[in-house]
C-alpha cells in the first residue's frame, strides 16, 4: 500500500466538479488499496509521511505549491507538479522557447523587451503577423493577460501596462477559432481531450468583456478513439518539450492543422468535463503516482 497526499487549498474546494474530483481521486486510490489524504497548507511538514504527492492548487513559483513540489523532490518522492514544469510553465517566454527548440507547430509568436514596444514596431508586426495580434503576459493564465490589439497605439498601451511586471512579452498571430482542444497528457500519454468551446462573440476559454463580466467556454467530451492522431501527437510532442508531468496542451485546429496556443501544469480535472469520456483518468494518475504502468494513449 502506499500514501499519497494531494496537496490543496480551500478555495480549490468551492466549486463542486473540483469537489467531486478529488474525492474521485481518493475513491480510485482507496479502490486499489492505497491510501489518500488531503493536506493544507498548515500541515505541510506531514509530506514526509507520504510516498507521493499531487498538487491540486493553482502554481505559482512565487506560492506555497512550489515550496510543496521542491520538499517533495528533495525527499524523493514522486510529485504532480514537478517544479521545473511549474517553472517552465508559469513563464510563457521560457515555454514557447522550449516549444520553438523542439520545432512544435505554433503560431508565428516574437518576443518583445520593454523598449521594442512602440507603435513603430507595431507597424511592422502587424505587416508580418497580420491584424490583429494577440498580446500575452508571460505570467498570463486562465485568459487573464491575453489581449488582442488591431492599431499601434492599442499595442503600446496594452504592452505597457503588460510591461508593469515583467521585462518582457509575448506577441503572436491571432488565429481565430470557434474551439480550443485541451490534450491532458500524463508522462508521454494522452489520458483525456476535450474541446473547449468559445462563448458567443468570444474568441477566450475565459472571455472577458469590456464591462468587466466574463463568459466561460463550454466543454464537450469526445471519446479519445473519434479524436485525430494528428491531434493527440502534436500535444505529445509538446508534452515533451516541457517535461515529463501532467499537462493540459492547449491547440487550435485549422484545415486539419495543429497549433499548440500553451501547455499548461496543473491542468483541470473537473469531474462531469475532463472525465466524462475517460473516468479511467483517476486511475491513472493514482497508479503513475505509485509508479505502476498507467492507461493511456
Amino acid at each position: 500500500m502506499a500514501r499519497i497526499a494531494i496537496f490543496t487549498e480551500r478555495y480549490t474546494i468551492s466549486r463542486s466538479p473540483e469537489l467531486t474530483s478529488l474525492s474521485n481521486f481518493r475513491l480510485a486510490a482507496f479502490q486499489m488499496g492505497h491510501q489518500l489524504d488531503f493536506v493544507f497548507r498548515n500541515d505541510i511538514q506531514l509530506l514526509e509521511n507520504y510516498d507521493a504527492v499531487f498538487i491540486r492548487a493553482l502554481t505559482d513559483p512565487m506560492n506555497v505549491t512550489y515550496v510543496v513540489s521542491r520538499m517533495a523532490e528533495m525527499k524523493g518522492k514522486r510529485v504532480l507538479d514537478d517544479s521545473e514544469s511549474i517553472r517552465i510553465c508559469c513563464d510563457k517566454v521560457y515555454m514557447y522557447k522550449r516549444l520553438m527548440r523542439d520545432n512544435v507547430s505554433l503560431p508565428d509568436t516574437v518576443f518583445l523587451d520593454s523598449d521594442e514596444v512602440i507603435e513603430e514596431n507595431a507597424h511592422e508586426l502587424f505587416e508580418t503577423l497580420g491584424v490583429p495580434l494577440v498580446l500575452k503576459a508571460p505570467e498570463s493564465s486562465f485568459s487573464a493577460k491575453v489581449e488582442k490589439v488591431s492599431d499601434p497605439q492599442e499595442f503600446v498601451r496594452i504592452g505597457k501596462r503588460f510591461l508593469r511586471r515583467t521585462d518582457r512579452i509575448i506577441a503572436q498571430q491571432f488565429i481565430p477559432s470557434d474551439f480550443d482542444w485541451r490534450v491532458v497528457t500524463l508522462a508521454g500519454k494522452a489520458l483525456a481531450v476535450v474541446k473547449y468551446v468559445m462563448p458567443k462573440n468570444g474568441w477566450r476559454i475565459y472571455d472577458r468583456r469590456e464591462d468587466g463580466k466574463t463568459s466561460v467556454c463550454t466543454v464537450q467530451c469526445p471519446p479519445m478513439s473519434e479524436v485525430s492522431k494528428g491531434l493527440i501527437d502534436v500535444a505529445l510532442s509538446a508534452s515533451r518539450a516541457v517535461g515529463n508531468g501532467l499537462y493540459g496542451v492547449d491547440i487550435k485546429e485549422v484545415n486539419g492543422e495543429f497549433f499548440v496556443i500553451e501547455v499548461n501544469d496543473n491542468p483541470n480535472i473537473d469531474a462531469g468535463f475532463e472525465d466524462e469520456a475517460n473516468p479511467e483518468i483517476y486511475s491513472s494518475i493514482v497508479k503513475y503516482l505509485v509508479g505502476e504502468d498507467f492507461e493511456g494513449i
